[in-house]
């Protein structure tokens, strides 16, 4: 695929329709001997509530949405946002209405990256109260996939660490149970 994102929020580039146009008529003046490379985005979500911004990325073939936490205080220190981000309820309530206008065959996948920690004070992300909130958003949202992960590289704040490969399965089974429905995939990596 071709990505943008990775380096830095790719929604707050005020050019960022100008280049996924850039992106579409290089990829369609091209030969491919299978199918064009899908046109992605990366986003943390703290820019969808913006209507605007949120029929550009409707315009990508693939959205990767960042939703690592449904409760505000968990939100609040897991992501540790700018002040001028606004709450997970609106985060999630831009989610839904971003699938809602996305055209058929574009894909939404929700990215849950889930952690744990050494400091007692430092309440990890994988507690069940935000595990089953995150579910009943993700129910509402209504994406093609959903993507369960942990830490992989160095953190930037030394407490906090992956979880195993059991607790990743016991998650994505927890999903499963909330979500219930065989059009949402959750998977584990």
């Amino acid at each position: 695929s071709i990505t943008f994102g990775y380096n830095g929020e790719p929604t707050l580039n005020a050019n960022l329709l100008d280049f996924l146009k850039i992106a579409k008529d290089v990829r369609n003046e091209m030969k491919w001997e299978d199918k064009p490379p899908k046109l992605t985005l990366f986003t943390n979500s703290s820019t969808l509530h913006y209507d605007e911004i949120r029929k550009i990325v409707a315009e990508f073939d693939l959205v990767l949405a960042k939703l690592d936490a449904a409760i505000e205080d968990t939100f609040l220190r897991t992501c540790r946002p700018h002040p001028k981000v606004p709450s997970i309820d609106t985060i999630i309530d831009s989610l839904v209405k971003l699938r809602k206008i996305m055209n058929k065959g574009h894909e939404l996948a929700i990215q849950c990256l889930i952690y744990n920690s050494y400091k007692e004070d430092f309440i990890p992300n994988h507690h069940e109260e935000n595990i089953i909130k995150l579910g009943k958003a993700i129910k509402k949202i209504k994406p093609d996939q959903v993507q369960i992960y942990s830490i992989a590289r160095i953190p930037a704040q030394y407490f906090v660490f992956a979880i195993d490969e059991d607790k990743k399965k016991e998650i994505t089974e927890k999903l499963n149970q909330i979500i219930d429905d065989p059009n949402v995939k959750v998977n584990y990596y």
